[in-house]
């Protein structure tokens, strides 16, 4: 898939968190992120993921890919891409510009994952994270 090169490439979190765990927290992490998970702030998190995204939007083409799809939809309508993401039906990968750069979501993350994008777009995602109260960072040992 014309996608997977992409996963080579260095990536940045958008995350509720500032930065990376570190291994020795006991674990702590992942009783977090389940509580994250419950419905209630699941539904608040996926929503804030939708506002950063539909932002973006209005500034690139984007094409939405579901699960498995490997032909995707181009410059879906608001609604349409605010419903996948809040959905939590499977995995999307969204494309933005002319493949400028790839942001994941999988199907229980409560990150994003944006892979291969340029100052630009680096910096204007991370506006939109803020303004919505979540982080960008890089994961530890990425240069």
């Amino acid at each position: 898939m014309v996608l997977d090169i992409f996963f080579e490439k260095e990536y940045w979190v958008v995350d509720f968190l500032p930065k990376q765990v570190p291994e020795n927290a006991g674990g702590r992490f992942f009783s977090v992120e389940d509580y994250y998970l419950e419905p209630s702030r699941y539904v608040v998190l996926r929503d804030r993921f939708s506002d950063i995204l539909l932002k973006l939007y209005c500034y690139y083409d984007l094409r939405l890919f579901i699960g498995d799809d490997t032909e995707g939809l181009f410059n879906p309508e608001p609604e349409m891409l605010a419903s996948h993401i809040m959905d939590n039906q499977g995995n999307l990968c969204i494309l933005i510009g002319a493949s400028e750069a790839l942001v994941t979501l999988g199907r229980d993350d409560t990150n994003l994952t944006v892979y291969a994008p340029s100052e630009d777009l680096l910096q204007l995602i991370r506006t939109l994270a803020g303004a919505v109260g979540l982080f960008v960072w890089k994961p530890d040992g990425l240069v």
